[in-house]
Parts: C-alpha cells; sequence; structure tokens
C-alpha cells in the first residue's frame, strides 16, 4: 500500500540520521575537548568520581608547596644548629687551653666572648618566614603533611608533620624563687630575678649551706661542684602533698649529690630548717679521703629558659666550664640530629605526594580523556554514514512522486 500522506521509509531515514548526527556532535566534542567525558551529562557517575579526584590533585599541588617551605624552615634551623655546634666545640677549645697553667686566660676569654656573641646573632638569626625553631620560647610547627580520605564516608582529614622547636637561646627566663648561699659566709648573696648563678668556695673540712625559698613548678636548681653538675626540675607533683616544694627539692638535690659519691663531700638535708641543704666537705665517713677546696655555683633558672642560658657570662676560668660547654654541645648536636630527622621526613613526604599527585592526574585520564585514535577513526565512519543517510531521506522523500505516474 502506498500513501501520500504517511512515509515511513522518510521517517525511518530521518531518525537514523538523527542519530548519526548525534554521533558525529559527541565524537566532534571529543576531539574538540580531549575528553570523552566533558559534562556530567556524558557520563555523571564518572564525572562526579573525576572532580571529586581533581580536587585531591589540586589539594597536593598546594601540599606540595606547603612541604617545600617546611623543607626550607627545617633547614635553616638546622644549618644554624650545625654551625653553633662548631663554635662550642671552638669554645671547648679554649676552655681547655685554660687548663694550662702558663695560657693567657685573658685573651682565651676575649675569644670566647667573640665566639659566644656569634652564638647569640646565628640564634636571633635563624628564622623563616619571621618563624625562629631555636630561640627562646620558640614554639613547634605543624605542617600538612598529606589528605586522606575515608574510603566508607569520603570524609577526608589532615595528616601532619609536626616539627618539635628546639630552644637554644642564651635567655634565662626568671625563676619564681631564690636562693641563699652561704648566708653567714663572706661569699653570701641571693639569686636574683635575672637567675645568674651564685658562687662559693666550700674550704676543706668546712660546710655551706644553701637554703632554698619560693620555688614553684617549672623552676629548675642547678647546683655545681667542682666538676659535676646536678640539676633538678620543680614538677606539679612537688607543689603538691604535706612537705614544703622547696624540703622536696633539696632531698632530691641531696640523693643525687650523695649518689655521685665526691671524695669528702656529703649532702645533708636538714630537716630542722625548711628548704635548707648543707655541703659538707669533710671526710665525715672516715674514708681517708684527700680533701681539697671545692668551688661551687647554684643557679635557678625559671621554665622556658634557652638550653644555651649558661653562656651568659660563661668564663673559661670556672670549675665547672668543661662540663658546662659539653652539656651544651650535647644539645646542640641533639637539636641538630632531630631537625635532620625531621628534614629527611619531609623530603621524602614531599616525593611521595608528587608521585602520588601524578598517579591521581593519570587515573583521572584514564577515566575522562578521550582515545583520539578511536575519536578519529570513528569520525571518518560517521561522516561517511551522514553521506549516506541524507542520500537515503532524499531517495524516501521522492517515493511520493512516483505516484503522480498512477493519475497520468
Amino acid at each position: 500500500m502506498s500513501s501520500i500522506l504517511t512515509n515511513s521509509s522518510a521517517m525511518v531515514a530521518l531518525q537514523t540520521l538523527k542519530g548519526i548526527n548525534s554521533n558525529l556532535a559527541q565524537t566532534q566534542s571529543e576531539i574538540s575537548t580531549g575528553k570523552s567525558v566533558s559534562s556530567a551529562k556524558d557520563n555523571s557517575a564518572i564525572w562526579a568520581i573525576s572532580k571529586v579526584m581533581e580536587s585531591d590533585v589540586a589539594g597536593f599541588e598546594t601540599l606540595s608547596t606547603n612541604l617545600a617551605t617546611g623543607q626550607s624552615m627545617v633547614s635553616v634551623a638546622r644549618t644554624a644548629t650545625e654551625s653553633i655546634t662548631d663554635d662550642l666545640k671552638s669554645i671547648k677549645e679554649k676552655v681547655v687551653a685554660a687548663q694550662d697553667p702558663s695560657a693567657d686566660t685573658e685573651k682565651l676569654q676575649a675569644e670566647v666572648d667573640e665566639l659566644v656573641s656569634m652564638i647569640s646573632s646565628k640564634i636571633s638569626g635563624a628564622q623563616f618566614n619571621g618563624i625562629n625553631l631555636i630561640n627562646s620560647g620558640a614554639s613547634d610547627q605543624t605542617i600538612v603533611g598529606s589528605l586522606d580520605r575515608d574510603s566508607t564516608t569520603g570524609a577526608v582529614s589532615a595528616n601532619t608533620i609536626t616539627v618539635t622547636a628546639q630552644n637554644l637561646g642564651m635567655s634565662s627566663v626568671a625563676a619564681t624563687g631564690t636562693v641563699d648561699v652561704g648566708s653567714t659566709d663572706a661569699n653570701a648573696a641571693t639569686v636574683g630575678a635575672d637567675g645568674k648563678s651564685v658562687g662559693a668556695v666550700i674550704d676543706k673540712n668546712t660546710q655551706q649551706d644553701i637554703k632554698f625559698a619560693g620555688l614553684a613548678e617549672g623552676d629548675t636548681v642547678e647546683l655545681t661542684l667542682g666538676s659535676q653538675k646536678f640539676t633538678y626540675k620543680v614538677t606539679e607533683a612537688d607543689t603538691l602533698g604535706t612537705s614544703s616544694t622547696e624540703d622536696i627539692v633539696v632531698g632530691k638535690l641531696a640523693d643525687m649529690i650523695n649518689s655521685a659519691g665526691i671524695d669528702g663531700v656529703t649532702a645533708i638535708y636538714d630537716q630542722a630548717n625548711a628548704g635548707e641543704l648543707l655541703i659538707d666537705n669533710a671526710d665525715l665517713a672516715g674514708s681517708g679521703a684527700t680533701l681539697e677546696d671545692l668551688q661551687m655555683s647554684v643557679t635557678l633558672r625559671g621554665d622556658g629558659s634557652g638550653d644555651l642560658a649558661g653562656l651568659d657570662g660563661f668564663q673559661v676560668t670556672d670549675a665547672a666550664a668543661l662540663t658546662t660547654i659539653e652539656d651544651m654541645i650535647n644539645v646542640a648536636v641533639d637539636a641538630a640530629a632531630a631537625f635532620g630527622a625531621v628534614e629527611s621526613r619531609l623530603e621524602s613526604q614531599a616525593s611521595f605526594v608528587s608521585e602520588l599527585s601524578d598517579a591521581l592526574t593519570s587515573g583521572i585520564g584514564s577515566l575522562v580523556d578521550a582515545d583520539m585514535e578511536e575519536a578519529s577513526a570513528r569520525l571518518q565512519a560517521l561522516q561517511t554514514q551522514q553521506q549516506l543517510g541524507i542520500q537515503a531521506l532524499s531517495i524516501a522523500n521522492q517515493q511520493p512522486q512516483s505516484i503522480l505516474s498512477l493519475f497520468k
């Protein structure tokens, strides 16, 4: 049956041509954009996944910048600390040289003073963008090392790397309490708010009294006897209970001194007088020890005093100078090692983030990028199909005209 009102062949040809044109438009879009999924309407699920991954890649690019900045910050602190360590070694050499009876201690002291001044400059100058990791009052810094996405909820959390500050400052924070050394002795003095040391000489077969008052949590007591140093920091537990804080500290110091076994020296916790410690330079145990005059110093430091505070007023002729400088060298070495370890970790993390970013970018490409070889071949096939479709539609549209011959 032929009809001039309904041309089924033309409708089929038209629908086929529309499908070909739609596929051709999609292929041309892939070729022009380079993506097989360029919008949510192309494939909503793949598009959503790719956008989440793209946001992660953008975050990792920022992380790489933050890690690079963190590396530079730590590198400055490490370099300065290593240099300070070398300076402290030079000071140790001067101290050792000063032990020679024929040494010119004035010149050695002048050289040490210059080294101390240089160390102070390095401490204050070791900053990156205003952040100093080695000065007094330096605070820990937190660097975001990665972004972790929960596989179940999709929630994102920051994984951080903490850079621990190393307090190599030379300042002495004021202690809360005070201490009297030999209140009846000619060398009597009181440690003031500046935390300076107070010294005395305990002659052989004599006794020296040390009285503490007003100690509080965070205060550090440094007591030097000859070449040995005893340090105790007041804790919160020391401030609690029925005994006074001073009595607890005196008891701790007495135990440390007596355990050290210094010939002829006995530390006595005077229970009759609160907060008083007696240092007896006499052979109380009858061991036959050869007694000598004993140089003593006592220092109070407040919480937060720099680890190199001992350089403030450092004297090469002090009896405990060698012990003091050796302690500071160890502190500086430990600080440099700590900075080196965290710098290495930051470098490793930066490399990981870079590789992870590349992997995610490659994954995104496999999801949404167009296969250009396939698209090119498909374009040529569709163009051929389009031409054939147009031809078929033209033939179908001519079919009703053949009916006219029936009426001639």
